[in-house]
């Protein structure tokens, strides 16, 4: 079977993937295809899709519009609608696992953290339904780039059926929307790349990968009848810092960001660490946390399409921008790195992920030059 042939091959339908493929597509450029190994678009981007919980999120929750301005332009350009992270009351604080729980004057964050209505699922969808759904390819894993002087060859494995036979696709350009450590570990480039990029991308942390998030989802935000804000800090865990997560006119809910490591958390039943996170929330708001209408649990460090093994002792902090492209050889100006990593500004972050797809698209047109 011969090659299908695109001008750009994204590769990776998280955020910067997609909107690669949407500043594409209002530039005119219609040769090109996007591939997610994922059965669904959003990568990190993870919102609960149904029940209690829905578009509630299990991956990244906030934006600053102060000082994430064109981040903020995009969302409005989309429609989508925004709220302030509700933050009234105050707050709770375990200093020890030996002392009671402290409840002290809350604080507003300064910039305001921002939420869109229907969580950030809510972005991946008005991005997609813009985008022509037949060069949408989820599911479908690539594996490999093979670099001619006028092209990349790519084999792309269908995930329903992962012992069959890979199909080739050729590009003009790639651009590499997933994290630079996830794309050293799991793509073959042919020829290599040069050894210092390389050594680049795998020295990078990938945000989000050492983390994991528990939710759990009230008939009503309790707390905030009790003049609390839903914010609690913790030295004894497992979580180690909470937050209300509760939708406007829709689910009430409380989120927690794991503080067992990593390493430590492969040792541990979900259901295990499910039921200490339950507990918590009842030690620390009391018995009407004890009967949640859903919890859910995301471990990102047990994400395979996330998390590498280098992940597992990661601290979680947001490291600077590798190289985003080759200086020289045969893969300059025919492969860009986009994801949010490569993002000069906000590395990790949402925004980072807008700003790393805008220069490297604006990279992949004046190198054609």
């Amino acid at each position: 079977m011969s090659a299908r042939r695109v001008r750009v091959a994204i590769v990776g339908g998280g955020l910067s993937g997609l909107y690669a493929a949407h500043r594409l597509q209002e530039q005119g450029e219609r040769h090109w295809a996007l591939f997610e190994a994922r059965p669904n678009l959003g990568g990190r981007i993870l919102s609960a899709p149904a029940g209690p919980a829905e578009g509630l999120d299990l991956g990244p929750t906030w934006f600053w519009p102060e000082l994430q301005p064109e981040l903020d332009a995009v969302v409005a350009g989309l429609g989508l609608a925004r709220f302030e992270q509700f933050e009234a009351g105050d707050m709770l604080l375990e200093r020890s696992p030996h002392e009671p729980v402290h409840r002290l004057g809350g604080y507003a964050n300064s910039p305001a953290a921002m939420r869109l209505v229907g969580g950030m699922a809510a972005f991946v969808n008005a991005l997609a339904s813009r985008l022509p759904a037949q060069q949408l390819h989820t599911g479908h894993a690539v594996r490999e780039l093979h670099r001619s002087a006028t092209h990349t060859e790519l084999l792309v494995q269908d995930g329903i059926d992962p012992n069959g036979q890979a199909a080739t696709w050729q590009a003009e350009h790639v651009l590499l929307a997933l994290p630079p450590r996830l794309a050293a570990q799991r793509l073959v480039f042919s020829p290599a790349l040069p050894a210092p990029l390389l050594a680049q991308w795998r020295a990078t942390p990938t945000w989000m990968a050492p983390h994991a998030k528990f939710l759990a989802v009230y008939p009503t935000p309790f707390w905030r009848e009790q003049g609390l804000s839903g914010q609690a800090r913790s030295a004894r865990g497992p979580l180690v810092e909470v937050h209300d997560a509760s939708m406007p006119g829709g689910s009430a809910a409380l989120f927690g960001f794991v503080g067992v490591p990593a390493r430590v958390r492969q040792g541990v039943a979900p259901e295990a660490l499910l039921a200490h996170c339950q507990a918590q929330l009842v030690r620390l708001f009391g018995e009407a946390a004890a009967q949640p209408l859903a919890t859910h649990l995301k471990d990102w460090a047990a994400d395979p399409l996330t998390a590498t093994a280098q992940d597992l002792d990661a601290t979680g902090h947001h490291a600077a921008a590798p190289a985003a492209r080759a200086a020289d050889g045969p893969w300059a100006g025919g492969l860009t790195g986009i994801a949010s990593e490569w993002s000069p500004r906000f590395p990790g972050y949402l925004a980072g992920a807008v700003e790393a797809a805008t220069l490297g698209l604006r990279g992949m047109v004046s190198g054609a030059r």
